[in-house]
This record gives structure tokens, C-alpha cells and sequence, in this order.
């Protein structure tokens, strides 16, 4: 467990100082009576007993609340409630002026639709000539697949050309007169298969255009349900359920069983401290690493059962990382200043050992085409290899320490790696450009997140700090708690949707928080030595596994999962009943 030297680092160690219309969907035109609409300006005064603001906060406008229930009840195919509704509430869903625009939209009454939208209270100008342009183009292309051309050339030169907007179109609806084939191409965004677009379309599109005061949205109920649903889900302390429902009959809230905290298996096959652990990204394999030289491939079945698969020996010095390959057939293993070694998940077999002479290699990776690998080496030079072991680029000068961690984004355009001890160089291939994360402490190790746009740092002072790197650089939150003094302690994100941060800490204990809120969830004993490594299985969010200095590996589940036990030693494996 002894540390080491700052300079010449022996081992893992880091010794570190301190609508309502028919017409709607399919195009067909309005022939049932409209119910119960009146003007909004003409409705009568509310009664006493009516309140014009709704709910405990008084800020849901009782107009708005009843208009967008008749608008969700219309969509919802149910009209005659929505008819009773408008008529009961005294509250219509739409002015008589926009119930007679969408009906004469839907009806082809263009000239008559035109001057309604001028009457429904639209304050914008640039909205009325842009719904207008709308309309007379649809206009237009009607009256041109009717072969109606001068009637279409007299609505594009006196009525579409005069509201003076989007000259680049009237450019190419010209060209419709020349040329039918032009024609296709032309309006091949309002039309389907050559087809003119359906007026149910055209109306859906001024929806669009036209503010929600005038016409509410569609599936606007639906949306404001969503996105309370989704905040109450953002806000959940332990939201961490594939298959957790959400329901309107009550607010949404999971407990604590959500999170993996209950030891469910103690793996025991290697004889030194483990410093290394990581899943695959299918989640079907889980990879470790020791100071006793070798590493591990271990298998997990279809219940979450992990066994040994294969070991791997070869590396003369302790191996301090692995790295899988993006389809999980194969594995990098990284000695401590030494090689880095390509093994088949399958055989067990090493397949290339790739070394540069006179010096060590400290990190490995892959690139997401899996076409090649790279690797920090302890001249602060970053390389890239074929698979076959030719050398194709290599990148001089402080580009990584000598004990350091190695990313790079998906797309494989940026290396990350640690450049001094404060900083972390973000490495852009393409443009040859760089930019630096800029740390008062002493950085010990760091991981990416799965969509590229964060990177978890653990610093010497204990503290966590999560940097979104998506654009301008920006220190987004820090977590705070866990024990780090002398040795490097590694943390990851994990979870649903990775929601928590979890890490390793010296007092022998794995510390989970929430990451959006940065609150500490919990804090599980368990393991004898301190813990060097955490990795959450990307695949299954109830399965956290821990590397510590007791030489064990740890499997975490959930308290409420009910294991069927095997025997108490097999193949290496410890099977626990959520004791230590």
C-alpha cells in the first residue's frame, strides 16, 4: 500500500504533496356546425363564484387552462365534450374569426382566408405576410395542377410578388410556369410525391406560425404533462429505474433501493492490490487490472453472475489500466512503464504487444473505429499504432505525464490527457488546436462522460470537479467527501442516463452521489483496503463493481434483488448474502 515518489514513479501510486376541424388530419373540409364558439371579446362577464386564476400559486390563468383542456379533448377525437365544454365554460376554443379562417383554409377559400387573417388580431406584420405568402402559394400550386397557369400567374404576380418576402422563392415558383419538371423540384417541400400538399398540412403549418394566443398548439396539454414529469423525474434524489413508471395520479418519487448498494459477490482471483476495473460497453464483460502483473477478464451471465473468463499474464511489471474496444472482442492492457498488450476476449490470446524502445508506455486507448490504438508514453509524447504495431502518428512535447489517464471523444477527433499536473490538455487531431482545463490542485486522474460532453476530475485536495467541455469550457459542479491522501483514486459516472458520480476513497468505503444536485447519496463500507477504482456497468444501472488494495473486487446490487446463492467459493468468486 506504500507510496511513491513524485519524480519516478514506481507503481499506481501518486505520492502527492499537498381543428376542431374535421379537415385536420386528412385534408377533407369542415361540414359538421361549430359548437359553441364565440368571440373571446364578446363573452359575458364571469360569475361571482368564478376565479380567474386557478391552483394553490395563483399563476394558471383560468382561460388559458379550460382553452388548452378543449384543445387536448378535440385532439383526443372527443368534440362533443369539447363542444360542452366551450359552451358550459362560456369560453370558446378558438375566436369565431379563427374558426372561420381554418375552415376556409381547409375549404381552398384563399382570397376569402386572407382577408379573415387580417381580422383575427395579429399584431405582427412580418406573421400576416409570411401566413399570407403561405396560403397564395398554396394557391398557386392548385391552381397550376389544375393547368390553370394564367390564373397561377396572376396570383404569383399580383398577390404573392407584392408582400415583397422571400424573393428567392418567388424565383423558383417562376420557374414552375416554365418548366413542369422544375415544378416537381420546386415544390418538393410542399408536396408529397409530386403531389400538392394537403390543406390539413398547410393549416398545420400556419399552427405553427401563428401565436399561441390565436391558435394553441397541438399536443400542447401533452407537453406541459411531459415536461412536468421529466422535472419531477430530473429532481428524483434516486431515479435510477429502467422500468420505474410514472403516473399522474401521484408525484414521482423512488427510493432508495434504486441504487446498487448491497454487495452481491467478492471477487477474489487476484493476489495483489487491484488498481483497475472496467466494464465493457456491452456490459457483458467487466476487465481488471493488479499490482500483481496480471489482469483479468471476467464474464457476466444473463443474471448478473460474474465468473473468471480468462487471466492474463505477460506484463513483467503491474498492469495499471485496460481499455476495451468499441465492439468488446478485444483488450488493451497497460503495464506500469512498460508495454501496452492487445488480447482476443474470446481465447484469452495476446494478439500484439506494441513497446518503442528505451522507453515505457503509461496509458492506452482505443480510437472509435477500433482501426487503432494510442498510448501515453513516459517522454510526455502521445502515439498512435495500426493494430499490427506500425507506428502512424506521434505527438511530442508536454502532451501527458507520466502517470496519466487517455481519452478521446467518439468521433476521434479530440485526445484528452493530462499535460501538467494542474492542467488537462484537450487535443483537437483535426484542426491542430488545443485547449486546457486549468485546475489550482493537483489532478490525479479523470474520465469522460459517454456523450463526450463532461469530464469527471479528482484532484489532490479531495475534491471532484465535473468540467462540461461541450464548447466553451466550464467547471459545471464539485463533490465533496470521500478520503484521498496518498494514492490515486479513481472515479466514474454511472447510473440511468449516468444521473450519479461514483469513487473510490482510502477509508475502504465507495462514495456515490447525485450528479445534478452533487449531494452525496451513499456511502458504502465494505471493502478492507482502500479503493483505488469504481466502474459502473453501462449497460445494466443496478451494477456497480469496486477494485480495492484488499485485493478483492466487489459487486454491487440492489438491497431488493433476491440472488440465488452458489457455493462459497467458485472459480475465484466470493457469493455474498449483502453482508462484507
Amino acid at each position: 500500500m506504500g507510496g511513491v515518489e513524485d519524480d519516478e514513479p514506481a507503481s499506481k501510486r501518486l505520492k502527492l504533496a499537498s381543428g376542431r376541424l374535421t379537415g385536420l388530419s386528412n385534408g377533407s373540409s369542415l361540414t359538421e356546425p361549430i359548437v359553441g364558439s364565440r368571440d373571446l371579446m364578446a363573452r359575458p362577464p364571469q360569475s361571482e363564484g368564478d376565479k380567474e386564476v386557478l391552483g394553490s400559486k395563483g399563476v394558471i390563468k383560468r382561460v388559458e387552462f379550460v382553452r388548452i383542456i378543449a384543445k387536448a379533448l378535440h385532439s383526443l377525437g372527443y368534440k362533443k365534450s369539447c363542444a360542452h365544454l366551450e359552451e358550459e365554460s362560456g369560453i370558446p376554443l378558438h375566436s369565431s374569426a379563427v374558426d372561420l379562417f381554418m375552415q376556409q383554409v381547409l375549404n381552398g377559400n384563399w382570397d376569402e382566408s386572407v382577408v379573415t387573417l387580417h381580422n383575427i388580431g395579429l399584431k405582427d406584420e412580418n406573421i400576416v405576410k409570411s401566413a399570407s405568402f403561405l396560403i397564395l402559394e398554396q394557391k398557386f400550386f392548385e391552381l397550376l395542377d389544375g393547368d390553370n397557369i394564367v390564373d397561377a400567374l396572376k396570383t404569383l404576380r399580383t398577390e404573392i410578388a407584392p408582400l415583397c418576402i422571400n424573393n428567392g422563392r418567388i424565383c423558383e415558383l417562376s420557374s414552375c410556369i416554365v418548366s413542369s419538371t422544375h415544378c416537381a423540384s420546386v415544390g418538393s417541400s410542399n408536396q408529397d410525391n409530386g403531389r400538392i400538399k394537403p390543406r390539413s398540412k398547410l393549416l398545420e403549418e400556419l399552427q405553427k406560425l401563428l401565436p399561441p394566443t390565436v391558435i394553441i398548439p397541438e399536443n400542447r396539454l401533452e407537453h406541459l404533462v411531459e415536461q412536468a414529469l421529466t422535472l419531477q423525474r430530473d429532481a428524483c434524489f434516486f431515479h435510477n429505474s429502467l422500468d420505474k413508471e410514472m403516473s399522474l395520479y401521484s408525484d414521482h418519487q423512488c427510493g432508495r433501493d434504486q441504487i446498487p448498494s448491497r454487495i452481491l459477490q467478492i471477487l477474489e482471483a487476484h493476489s495483489d492490490e487491484v488498481w483497475f476495473l472496467q466494464f465493457s460497453h456491452n456490459g457483458k464483460y467487466l476487465a481488471s487490472s493488479s499490482n500483481d502483473r496480471s489482469a483479468i477478464i471476467w464474464e457476466i451471465d444473463v443474471n448478473g453472475g460474474v465468473s473468471l473468463k480468462h487471466r492474463l499474464s505477460g506484463h513483467q511489471k503491474p498492469v495499471s489500466s485496460v481499455s476495451w474496444s468499441p465492439d468488446d472482442h478485444q483488450l488493451l492492457t497497460c503495464g506500469m512503464e512498460e508495454v501496452v498488450r492487445r488480447w482476443d476476449v474470446s481465447s484469452g490470446e495476446c494478439l500484439q504487444v506494441y513497446e518503442k524502445v528505451g522507453l515505457g508506455l503509461v496509458s492506452c486507448g482505443w480510437f472509435p473505429d477500433g482501426k487503432w490504438i494510442f498510448s501515453g508514453i513516459n517522454d510526455k509524447s502521445i502515439c498512435m499504432w495500426e493494430l499490427d504495431g506500425k507506428e502512424v502518428e506521434c505527438w511530442k512535447g508536454q502532451k501527458t505525464l507520466k502517470i496519466s489517464d487517455l481519452e478521446i471523444t467518439s468521433d476521434g477527433k479530440q485526445i484528452i490527457s493530462m499535460c501538467r499536473p494542474t492542467a488537462i490538455l484537450l487535443l483537437d487531431r483535426e484542426a491542430k488546436a488545443e485547449r486546457v482545463i486549468e485546475e489550482d490542485q493537483t489532478i490525479t486522474s479523470f474520465s469522460l462522460s459517454r456523450d463526450n460532453r463532461f469530464l469527471l476530475v479528482n484532484l489532490l485536495n479531495q475534491e471532484i470537479h465535473l468540467w462540461s467541455i461541450d464548447g466553451n469550457i466550464r467547471l459545471v459542479a464539485k463533490y465533496k467527501g470521500h478520503r484521498r491522501t496518498r494514492f490515486v483514486i479513481r472515479s466514474c459516472f454511472g447510473g440511468l442516463e449516468q444521473a450519479f458520480i461514483a469513487c473510490g476513497s482510502e477509508d475502504s468505503q465507495v462514495y456515490i452521489w447525485h450528479r445534478g444536485s452533487g449531494d452525496l447519496v451513499e456511502a458504502l463500507p465494505g471493502h478492507s483496503g482502500a479503493v483505488n477504482c469504481v466502474s459502473w456497468n453501462p449497460a445494466n444501472p443496478y451494477m456497480l463493481a469496486s477494485a480495492s488494495d484488499d485485493r478483492t473486487i466487489r459487486i454491487w446490487g440492489l438491497n431488493s434483488l433476491h440472488v440465488k446463492h452458489k457455493s462459497a467459493h467458485c472459480n475465484g468468486t466470493h457469493y455474498c448474502n449483502g453482508g462484507t
